[in-house]
């Protein structure tokens, strides 16, 4: 398990355009090796300037290229919470992302366990899955929450502790409502992780999930930690706790 890499940039702007290349260079070497990539979606304000800059693309191979969704808010794809009606006006709106490409979680159903159990049933079947099996993505993009949160793997929920099931529904208590997400087996699988993380209301967070030993249960981004893939931490200068510049590098 190699050590994460936390690189710095200046603003949220410069994250974007580096994030952006970074899903470049894994898009063209996972298509190289196999004839297409497989990235999970994140949600929430900071990802929003990477998909803008992806929209804008001209060389990117858009019908080698499955979105998938790490985690999702128990609303219909039109609410303005959704993560997926976000992503569809920055990016696959304005891109030629062939539709049959793009896998959003089905939360019109008003149960979200049904939710989660068709999203990890879609899942099995695009990966060709094994019983018990995991999907192995090329890359997944995370944020991180004031909280210490990841997806929508909050502090002290039964999410945390999960290890068979690909999708849960994890009933949040400081929302009064399920978050769908991807489970902490499924996400430490994947080829690559990039965390993107900007603003300087994430500094408290960011510290304790990277400096300190502060236990995975009240920090849940501490938990991703895949055993063969490469964790990157894209990371602006407000976000970056004086405690982890040496090690941090300039993007």
């Amino acid at each position: 398990m190699s050590s994460p890499e936390i690189r710095v940039v200046n603003d949220a702007e410069a994250l974007s355009r580096v994030a952006a290349e970074e899903f470049k260079r894994a898009a063209q070497a996972a298509i190289e090796a196999k004839g297409r990539f497989t990235v999970a979606l994140a949600g929430g304000s900071t990802p929003k300037g990477l998909y803008s800059q992806l929209a804008k693309s001209k060389d990117l191979p858009w019908d080698k290229i499955y979105f998938f969704f790490g985690d999702e808010r128990h609303v219909p794809p039109e609410h303005p919470e959704s993560n997926y009606r976000m992503v569809n006006e920055a990016l696959f709106s304005r891109a030629p992302v062939p539709p049959d490409h793009i896998f959003r979680m089905p939360t019109e159903d008003s149960d979200a366990k049904a939710v989660a159990e068709q999203y990890e049933r879609a899942l099995q079947q695009f990966f060709q899955l094994k019983p018990g099996n995991f999907p192995i993505f090329d890359l997944v993009l995370l944020g991180l929450g004031p909280d210490g949160h990841t997806a929508s793997l909050f502090p002290g929920t039964a999410a945390l502790h999960e290890n068979s099931r690909l999708v849960v529904a994890n009933w949040v208590p400081k929302f009064n409502a399920y978050r769908l997400s991807l489970t902490v087996p499924v996400l430490n699988r994947t080829k690559q992780v990039m965390f993107l993380v900007s603003g300087k209301e994430k500094t408290n967070a960011l510290g304790s999930v990277l400096a300190s030993d502060s236990p995975p249960e009240q920090f849940p981004a501490k938990l991703i930690r895949p055993r063969s893939g490469k964790v990157q931490w894209l990371v602006d200068r407000a976000a970056l706790p004086a405690a982890l510049e040496q090690r941090a590098k300039l993007a």
